[in-house]
């Protein structure tokens, strides 16, 4: 007992900068900076890419390819780093970001350039359950909160540079240059990194519980993948082409996503369903906000765009300070507490929005919805990310993850397409474009509430065992007569 003492006390001790840990947190610190930084630099300039590319009309669909294929890449991911660790995903995650701006770049038509931004999408999805399977299986429990904390703080400096250098890059310029130097800037770090990641750590290899399937569902995915992209470009517009589109997409949704959810989240049975289920509920709203908002503002109530970037900035930055007090200040507090504590600053976030919407309210006030609902997802998801991990056996991180990057895309696109019908809606029944807006944001007091409502069925009770998360991960056998995660056929 008195020999094994300093062994305790050291590990206690431990942190994510001491020598066991350092490689692996600066690699995954470069990697978050290096995507954030591409990804928040492109942006800005889509719209000027896609007029020049005489494919305005298709600028739903150059946005919806992002969201779709980071679904596809997010399960591509996470079976493979369940195979045989995070490096591999990661590494060709990385790879495939180089090429994507480099199809970009050199866009001769609008359908390339939704060309590159749908492997954009599949290299982004790839790199983000990778960077939290690796986290999983690199980390002890109590050092993840931390990890992630420090992930969402790299995002911080990208947000700021990022935009406005791309945005004078392609006024003085060109938009391809961005595409280019983004390219360039990614290469040689992206290498070392690759070289970095060669150490046996990297190659864990756990056999999957109860016979899961060591093949990706891939057929699956690219259903889910097309539906979500469907849907996407069909709530554009209000045309029999676009309900047709839309119709199709949430069929394809409704039919085969939740094959790639574990079993009963839907349903918010507890554990790792009711985690991804939140997961998902939260981003639907506070991405709706980020789109919804600023356009409100520019549109309707005459705020310029330096005040809308304030609003992006200032939203960085506090869901950054928020993920930083969840993982120091309040990293003994029970996680379920903090996804709770996370949606009720939400509720905030929306009634802002919603006060917003009066003209006798300064508009600014709804601009400040931005930075507090970024401090409610600074809480609530790393939290939800650590019960994922939490609920997750041995060797099924990668699942686990790919489980919650999915069901994120998923709530982003029903969210978003079920306040855009309200929005829309409301316009065709001649109802003010302010009022319009007051009901797609009051729409989202029903997620926020929710997620308050059924935090404790996240909650983790004593150790998960596999064979308990194996169940809910959705393992069946043929005889279910459904396709699971353990019977799906790519």
């Amino acid at each position: 007992m008195v020999d094994g003492a300093p062994a305790r006390s050291e590990a206690a001790e431990e942190g994510i900068f001491s020598r066991r840990h350092r490689t692996a947190t600066a690699s995954f610190a470069a990697v978050m900076f290096l995507t954030g930084f591409a990804a928040l630099a492109v942006i800005p300039i889509l719209p000027t890419a896609a007029r020049d590319l005489d494919g305005v009309s298709l600028f739903p669909l150059v946005a919806g390819c992002f969201v779709a294929a980071s679904l596809l890449g997010g399960v591509l991911s996470g079976h493979w780093a369940d195979r045989s660790g995070a490096r591999g995903p990661l590494a060709a995650g990385l790879a495939l970001t180089v090429v994507t701006l480099v199809v970009s770049a050199t866009s001769t038509s609008i359908w390339q350039l939704a060309g590159g931004r749908f492997l954009d999408g599949l290299a982004a999805g790839m790199v983000a359950v990778a960077i939290n399977t690796a986290i999983g299986q690199t980390y002890p429990e109590r050092l993840r909160p931390r990890v992630l904390a420090l992930m969402s703080a790299c995002w911080i400096v990208p947000s700021l540079a990022g935009p406005p250098v791309a945005g004078l890059v392609s006024e003085w310029w060109s938009w391809r240059l961005v595409f280019f130097g983004l390219a360039a800037l990614t290469l040689v770090p992206a290498l070392v990194l690759v070289g970095v990641l060669r150490g046996d750590s990297w190659h864990r290899r756990a056999e999957p519980p109860d016979g899961a399937a060591s093949r990706p569902p891939l057929l699956l995915a690219s259903l889910v993948s097309l539906g979500a992209a469907l849907g996407q470009y069909g709530v554009s517009g209000w045309d029999a082409r676009h309900l047709l589109f839309a119709a199709g997409g949430a069929c394809l949704l409704v039919l085969f996503a939740p094959r790639l959810l574990p079993r009963g989240t839907w349903r918010a049975v507890r554990g790792l369903p009711a985690t991804v289920l939140l997961h998902g509920l939260a981003a639907g709203t506070y991405f709706t906000i980020e789109a919804f908002v600023p356009l409100m503002l520019i549109t309707e109530r005459g705020v310029t765009g330096v005040g809308i970037g304030l609003a992006f900035t200032g939203a960085a930055v506090t869901w950054a300070a928020a993920s930083w007090v969840q993982g120091r200040l309040l990293e003994d507090q029970p996680r379920h507490r903090l996804v709770a504590v996370g949606a009720l600053v939400m509720v905030v976030a929306v009634a802002l929005a919603v006060l917003g919407t009066f003209p006798a309210v300064p508009a600014l006030t709804a601009a400040s919805a931005m930075p507090v609902a970024a401090v409610g997802m600074g809480l609530l998801a790393p939290s939800l990310t650590v019960l994922s991990l939490a609920h997750s056996p041995l060797g099924r991180q990668g699942y686990a993850s790919s489980a919650m990057q999915t069901n994120q895309n998923l709530g982003q696109v029903t969210v978003m397409a079920l306040s855009s019908g309200v929005l829309t809606a409301g316009l065709g029944i001649g109802v003010a474009e302010l009022v319009g807006y007051r009901a797609a944001f009051g729409l989202l007091f029903v997620p926020t509430l929710l997620i308050v409502l059924l935090a404790g069925r996240a909650r983790r009770v004593g150790a998960t065992t596999s064979t308990a998360v194996a169940g809910q991960l959705g393992a069946r056998s043929p005889a279910d007569g459904e396709v699971g995660v353990g019977t799906a056929e790519a």
